[in-house]
């Protein structure tokens, strides 16, 4: 059984979008370049996060990685408290803050199924967690210690990964050739950059509903399907693959829609 040290190690060994860049890491310029690649590849991340509506409120981020979402948030002028279960990922976010000289940001290294052992307990206007509550081996246990940190207005900005999409369907037929029967192997193991990650969930909205039981679900909704030729991208090169080069713009956004990997929810504690 996956526990949350396989998780902790795994993400230890290779901080999510570490390689976004190849500049020298940890220089400004390297964190420049991160967070270009990182809303060039994914540029509805700027649309869900709505950075600049939350000046002057209190965010906590669940699962900062390296501090991309982080940045975003204290530029904008929130009050961020951000955890993460890597040492390094936040180590890498604590010094990108310093580069930036950003004094408004809180860091906290702590589980997220049990967060209110380490983060104080306090109400936020936003709790954002992007792509991260799907990789713990308890998910349920991080929408009830999300609860603690809600007022009624408390808004609740998650995206997990989506069962009914088009990289769900490529990891079957690339990787496993067929093998629908071996889905919850093969989605972990190919589901990100670093091959083997040790939990990685998949849900429907259906899913999300029974997992959001006490939440009021707002808005809830799939996008992002990555159009690019991997063999290229891992060298800066953008290409589409074949068939989405010649695939109308009207087509693809489609597509994303209905079958997007991440599916991203709005919603606030009933």
């Amino acid at each position: 059984m996956n526990t949350i040290e396989n998780v902790k190690n795994y993400w230890n060994g290779r901080p999510c979008n570490i390689r976004h860049s190849t500049k020298e890491i940890g220089t400004k310029e390297y964190f420049n370049e991160v967070e270009a690649r990182k809303y060039f590849v994914e540029p509805h991340i700027l649309d869900f996060a709505q950075f600049d509506r939350w000046k002057d409120k209190n965010v906590l981020e669940i699962g900062c990685g390296i501090g991309t979402a982080t940045i975003g948030f204290a530029r904008a002028g929130a009050d961020v408290t951000a955890v993460d279960l890597s040492e390094k990922s936040l180590k890498m976010a604590k010094k990108r803050a310093n580069i930036y000289g950003f004094k408004n940001i809180k860091f906290y290294t702590a589980n997220a199924e049990e967060l209110s052992k380490t983060v104080p307990v306090e109400k936020y206007d936003l709790i954002y967690s992007f792509g991260v509550i799907h990789h713990t081996p308890h998910p349920e246990k991080v929408f009830e210690e999300i609860k603690k940190y809600c007022k009624p207005e408390t808004e609740i900005r998650i995206m997990l990964y989506s069962k009914w999409c088009w990289k769900v369907f490529w990891i079957i037929f690339t990787y496993g050739k067929g093998r629908f029967w071996q889905i919850n192997k093969l989605v972990p193991r190919y589901s990100e950059a670093q091959t083997g990650s040790p939990i990685t969930y998949i849900y429907s909205f259906w899913d999300i509903r029974k997992l959001m039981k006490d939440f009021n679900i707002m808005n809830i909704y799939k996008d992002h399907i990555f159009p690019y030729v991997i063999g290229k991208y891992v060298k800066y090169e953008y290409q589409y693959v074949w068939y989405f080069r010649w695939m109308p713009k009207f087509l693809f956004r489609w597509l994303e829609r209905h079958f997007g990997w991440h599916t991203m929810i709005i919603a606030k504690l009933k």
